[in-house]
């Protein structure tokens, strides 16, 4: 799938829904300071392996933030994931995330948690936790793509490609899938 963007702009941002900007004020060793922060949800990110194709499953998406540092940048690949806003536990938003944007049906007990960690620490600090799943056919429900609002388009990445992948600074990716390329590289080993 071609990405075309048009219509590019920037403007103050009056009111949020899922980031709130903040300017925070603190003393340390008794210095005064300030940072620019955003408060932003933690989230819940998911590698998924699938077996008959000896490949990883990635999303690609539009960020309109990357483009806005680099407009030749039309796409980042990332884990399929979600925002933590849901009063629920976080396999099942992992869950979730996996039949929303990948079309795949997971049971708890076939999801592995890898780690959690903060992401963007300079700005957010939000947490994200990392998961892991194999999947096949026989669990396929749906072509996945996510809500309307998300333009997902699936992207496989054989395991043998994995490791040129993820050292291809010519690609956008997240930190988070670099991580988790390396945690199943080692694995594999």
């Amino acid at each position: 799938m071609s990405f075309t963007i048009t219509d590019f702009k920037t403007e103050p941002l009056k009111s949020t829904e899922y980031i709130k900007p903040l300017k925070l004020s603190y003393k340390i060793n008794g210095k005064s300071r300030d940072w620019e922060a955003v408060s932003s949800f933690n989230s819940v990110a998911i590698l998924l392996y699938h077996k008959e194709r000896d490949a990883l499953l990635l999303v690609k998406q539009f960020r309109a933030p990357v483009y806005l540092n680099n407009p030749s940048i039309t796409h980042t690949y990332e884990l399929c994931a979600g925002i933590i806003d849901k009063d629920k536990s976080l396999d099942l938003i992992a869950i979730e995330e996996i039949d929303e944007e990948c079309g795949y049906k997971v049971e708890p007990s076939e999801l592995k948690k890898i780690a959690s960690y903060y992401t963007n620490v300079g700005v957010s600090g939000a947490t994200q936790h990392l998961y892991f799943a194999n999947i096949d056919e026989s669990m396929k429900i749906h072509e996945g793509g996510g809500d309307v609002s998300e333009d997902i388009v699936l992207e496989w990445i054989q395991t043998s490609r994995a490791e040129e992948f993820m050292y291809d600074e010519s690609i956008a990716k997240t930190p988070g899938l670099m991580f988790a390329f390396s945690w199943f590289i080692s694995k594999q080993k």
